[in-house]
């Protein structure tokens, strides 16, 4: 058995450091050869005099020195790098074979495809890299030869579900009719949204069932979250818009849901924790022991699914919009959305003003296609200026 080589982009978050966890307890199968964070650099240090990569990649200089000092003063032999080029360095100069890509938001598009080039398994727990890029991102992973596997644990839920010979030939639907991305609802899916002017960003990141991290957790409140995750699966699947649906489903133990034309569905069923999707993109097609508590079925009082209320949850209804408009709406709704989060959690955005700033940008810039980085990287920066000028508008 080969030892796999594995970057993790973004090792600091909670995907970075489920995936240490799963690869700690399996030494013989994975070796850590380059880790990536921000702006965490007391934590990537911890991680680089456990692991020992040969590449470690933070934001600026600043945190280049200290996390320099930090290793000398433990004798550990990694290179240090910074900046946005360097997380390319960590894919395509560290020798590794898999990347897992968890970077959060528009940062980590560029890294991404970059693993897609050099023909890298590809382990995908950035959204950007399909919302923005999918089309692009998906021709790299093509020309490059590598293996795509999605972590998100909606997307590798379907991806258990589907025949095997689909996962290598994605056009090929086998029967496939719809595929179903169940969702918690996030800590707000029993109010009008008339309950929700007042939110605080405590309230939006309490979610009940996962630990997250602050954007992705108001991201699920709002379920701009799954409207991202339509688009995946779009992308990474090859079904049309119409075929992909959203069911709430608070307990989050069926993480989604394929029906096939005879009627049947599969559906793949857990603990809510992410080291389950973790592992098995680590080690597929074999399964290991991700550490994960087994699933009791018997004390599981019950399980409910309901379709999503649209006016209730207008950041999905957006999602759903751009993904109907295509070409650079999508990197639109991502922008706007990150701005407007980054907003409501630091500067005093109200909780119901992230759906108006989404909207008004989505109306500011209307889609051409999305058909070089370039274009989808300035679209990026255009949504994002538009965003802010916005939200000041409103705040005066």
């Amino acid at each position: 058995m080969s030892v796999k080589q594995v970057a993790i982009l973004g090792s600091t978050g909670s995907i970075g450091v489920n995936t240490l966890d799963v690869i700690r307890a399996h030494p013989e199968r994975f070796k850590v050869v380059a880790l990536t964070a921000a702006k965490q650099i007391d934590r990537l240090a911890e991680q680089c005099i456990e692991f020992r990569p040969n590449i470690a990649v933070v934001a600026d200089a600043d945190g280049a020195a200290k996390l320099n000092r930090l290793l000398q003063e433990k004798k550990i032999v990694t290179q240090v790098l910074y900046g946005p080029q360097a997380l390319v360095s960590a894919v395509t100069e560290s020798g590794c074979d898999t990347v897992m890509a968890a970077i959060v938001g528009a940062a980590g598009l560029v890294p991404a495809l970059a693993a897609a080039q050099a023909g890298k398994r590809v382990l995908l727990a950035n959204k950007e890299a399909l919302v923005m890029s999918g089309n692009l991102f998906m021709q790299a992973m093509k020309v490059g030869g590598g293996e795509l596997l999605p972590i998100d644990s909606e997307h590798n839920a379907i991806f258990q579900c589907l025949p095997d010979r689909f996962t290598k030939n994605p056009s090929v639907h086998l029967g496939v009719e719809e595929l179903w991305l169940t969702a918690s609802g996030g800590p707000f899916r029993d109010k009008s949204i008339g309950d929700l002017a007042g939110i605080t960003p405590e309230q939006a990141c309490a979610h009940p069932n996962w630990v997250m991290g602050r954007k992705i957790s108001v991201d699920s409140a709002t379920m701009m979250n799954k409207g991202l995750e339509v688009i995946e699966a779009f992308w990474l699947f090859g079904l049309p818009l119409e075929k992909i649906k959203v069911l709430i489903h608070p307990q989050s133990v069926v993480h989604s849901m394929v029906r096939y034309r005879d009627g049947s569905v599969l559906a793949q069923m857990g603990q809510p924790d992410m080291r389950t999707p973790i592992a098995y993109g680590l080690a597929w097609p074999e399964r290991i022991d991700a550490g994960v508590a087994p699933l009791n079925l018997t004390q599981l009082t019950g399980l409910s699914f309901t379709e999503p209320n649209f006016t209730q949850f207008p950041c999905l209804s957006l999602a759903f919009a751009a993904a109907k408009a295509g070409g650079t709406a999508p990197s639109v709704l991502n922008a706007a959305n990150e701005v407007a989060v980054a907003a409501f959690l630091d500067e005093g955005l109200a909780y119901l003003s992230i759906p108006n700033v989404v909207e008004h940008c989505l109306n500011a810039l209307p889609p051409v296609a999305a058909d070089s980085l370039e274009t989808i990287l300035e679209i990026d920066a255009l949504a994002r200026q538009a965003a802010n000028q916005f939200i000041r508008s409103i705040q005066k």
